[in-house]
């Protein structure tokens, strides 16, 4: 069941999302060659208790027999495409590129975003997959509007990351989000083909975590070397961008975006 959001329960999202969108920017502009990801999960869980957060994903459980994740920071390096844990022993060396993934319980209600950034220089090819992965996003957020469908936001990811020559990850996925981490409606980034899931029309009210998730390479996936991530089955990298965005009469606020 699909849980739309009341104005007040937006306008809580929005000022939960304003401040963690902000803690992502404060931990992207962090990462360095030489940093342990230890240090960037350290300085997140301390801004989130400072504004009377809770982690979301710290501890967060797949199913009740699942070992609960050890960070609240996701902290995803090269091939690994989401879900890496930051724990010690995971240093960065100039060339790599890290997804930051973040989530947040704030006045009992839930946001979620994520960026790749760039560890010193990259090359060409990397710049091109952060720089087209971010775009996905912004395509997929611009038909995040009432009347529309999912079909909208999937197509616009998947024309734009195939044209340019990358793989879109097909078995993870975005999601609603508020009131849980993840809720019903599942928001991929291609288009299945499934009418109940792509003919989904977008209402006001819906709260979606929307996340392209491009490769250079397979789109297919396996389990990291930590237990926790979930990375390309060829070794090919990996880049994703997330914004929590809600449905409005009037378009959408893109919730976890800072204030300017």
């Amino acid at each position: 069941m699909i849980k739309l959001k009341t104005k007040k329960e937006i306008e809580y999202l929005r000022e939960g999302g304003i401040i963690l969108g902000t803690i992502l920017d404060t931990l992207s502009a962090m990462v360095e060659p030489g940093i342990n990801t230890k240090v960037l999960e350290e300085k997140a869980l301390a801004m989130i208790q400072e504004v009377g957060g809770s982690p979301a994903f710290k501890g967060y459980k797949v199913s009740p027999k699942s070992k609960g994740f050890p960070s609240a920071l996701c902290a995803s390096v090269n091939d690994d495409i989401v879900h890496g844990a930051a724990t010690p022993g995971k240093f960065l060396k100039q060339g790599d590129i890290i997804g930051l993934d973040i989530g947040m319980k704030y006045k009992g209600l839930f946001t979620d975003t994520a960026v790749t950034v760039p560890v010193g220089k990259i090359s060409q090819d990397l710049q091109k997959l952060l720089f087209v992965t971010k775009e996905c996003l912004e395509l997929g957020i611009k038909q995040a509007k009432a009347g529309n469908t999912l079909r909208d936001i999937t197509r616009a990811v998947q024309i734009n990351a195939e044209s340019n020559g990358f793989g879109v990850v097909r078995e993870l996925v975005g999601h609603g989000v508020g009131h849980a981490v993840h809720e019903e409606p599942q928001v991929p980034n291609f288009d299945s083909g499934e009418k109940d899931v792509m003919g989904i029309v977008l209402k006001p009210g819906m709260v979606i975590a929307i996340e392209p998730m491009l490769t250079t390479g397979d789109w297919r996936i396996k389990t990291g070397q930590d237990g926790f991530a979930l990375a390309t089955i060829d070794g090919s990298m990996a880049a994703h961008f997330e914004h929590t965005v809600a449905i409005m009469e009037e378009g959408n606020i893109i919730i976890t975006s800072p204030e300017d």
